[in-house]
Formats: C-alpha cells, sequence, structure tokens
C-alpha cells in the first residue's frame, strides 16, 4: 500500500518566485521589444525577398536562441506579435485623430482615412513584408491567428452607436473586415487609394452605421 504525499505548501514558493518574475520584469520587457523592434527591421531590409529566420532575429537583437525562446514559442508567434504591435500602434493613432473632431460622421472619416494611411509609400513596403512573413500565421485554428479587425473595429462602437446603427459592434466589425480586404489588396498589388475611394468606403461606413428605415 502506497501512502498519499504530503501536500507540501506552496506559500513560500510562489511568493519568492513572483519576487524573481517581478525583478525580471522590466529586463523581459526589454528583451522583447529588442526581439520585435529587430525583426521590424529584418523584415523591413528583406522585403519580399527572402523571409527572415530566427537566427536573424536574435543575431540583430543581439542576444541569443533562449532568449527568443524565453518569449516565442516559434517565429510564427514572434510575427504574431509584431503583427498585434502594429495594430496597436495604428489603432492608437487612428483613436488620437478621432479625437480632434466631435461629429460621429467626421470620426468615421477620421478611421477610414486611418486605415489607408497604411498603403504610405513610407511605410507600405514594410507593412506588406510583414505580411508576407506571416503568411501561415493563421492558417487554420492556431494560438498565433492575430485578427486586427478587433481592436480597430472596437474604435467605431461609439461614432455607429451615434449615427443609429443597431447593431454597433456586428456593424463595426462587418466594416472593419472590408475596409482591411481592401487595404490589403492595394498593399499586395502596390498601389494607392485615389481620393474617390476614400470617399466611398466612408459612404459605405456611414450607410452600414446608419442605413435608414427598412
Amino acid at each position: 500500500m502506497t501512502q498519499n504525499p504530503v501536500p507540501q505548501p506552496a506559500g513560500v514558493a510562489a511568493r519568492i518566485a513572483a519576487q524573481t518574475l517581478a525583478r525580471r520584469g522590466p529586463d523581459y520587457t526589454d528583451e522583447v521589444r529588442g526581439l520585435l523592434d529587430a525583426a521590424f527591421a529584418e523584415i523591413g531590409r528583406r522585403g519580399t525577398g527572402s523571409r527572415v529566420r530566427v537566427a536573424d532575429i536574435v543575431a540583430a537583437a543581439g542576444v541569443s536562441n533562449d532568449t527568443f525562446y524565453r518569449h516565442f514559442a516559434s517565429k510564427d508567434a514572434l510575427i504574431t506579435a509584431l503583427l498585434e504591435d502594429g495594430t496597436e500602434r495604428l489603432a492608437s493613432y487612428i483613436a488620437h485623430q478621432m479625437d480632434k473632431v466631435a461629429a460621429p460622421g467626421a470620426k468615421v472619416r477620421c478611421w477610414v482615412e486611418g486605415m489607408l494611411s497604411q498603403t504610405r509609400e513610407d511605410t507600405a513596403a514594410t507593412t506588406l513584408a510583414v505580411l508576407w512573413n506571416g503568411g501561415s500565421v493563421g492558417a487554420g485554428v492556431s494560438a498565433e491567428r492575430h485578427d486586427a479587425s478587433i481592436p480597430l473595429g472596437t474604435l467605431l462602437h461609439g461614432p455607429f452607436a451615434a449615427l443609429g446603427s443597431r447593431s454597433p459592434e456586428l456593424d463595426a466589425s462587418l466594416v472593419a473586415h472590408a475596409t482591411l480586404g481592401k487595404v490589403a489588396d492595394h498593399l499586395w498589388a502596390g498601389t494607392r487609394p485615389e481620393p474617390h475611394e476614400l470617399e466611398a468606403i466612408t459612404r459605405f461606413c456611414l450607410r452600414v452605421a446608419a442605413p435608414g428605415p427598412s
């Protein structure tokens, strides 16, 4: 007969582990930031000519493979984090622009302008290269999948509600998916939207938000 093991109190061990992690937190944040910045620079340098490797990223960041795999399970995981980081930056920029105007329709136009800003000549090539490197990310059900339409669409919840949308969250999600698709079309084609396209997308968003009586 085997005896049940005596349960060991986890309080002290958990507390010391938490203290260690807290002390290392700033270091780990710097490590992750360095890896993301190095990956972004390497991807921008290579463009769509060759896919970046983990070896390229750690060399550019000046860290070891152990450091990389401490934070990321794979290169796909890092690319997903890079996409998330870019989405956060874009959402912050668009939110700042939307805060400059009061009318909900004007906010929607600012949102469209911000979304289409990804096709600008100074950013389009690197944005495309990141998407190209992340070609395998999100293929199927994966923990590494990133859906940019969620945080970007959230910015439209308030304006759409103010414009009379009965389902602002759903309407904003649909608009975000459609607009991201159009942005991707321009990125892959190497083109930029004409002014009339900005107007057309803005009108489309406004019609979705306030379609009028059925």
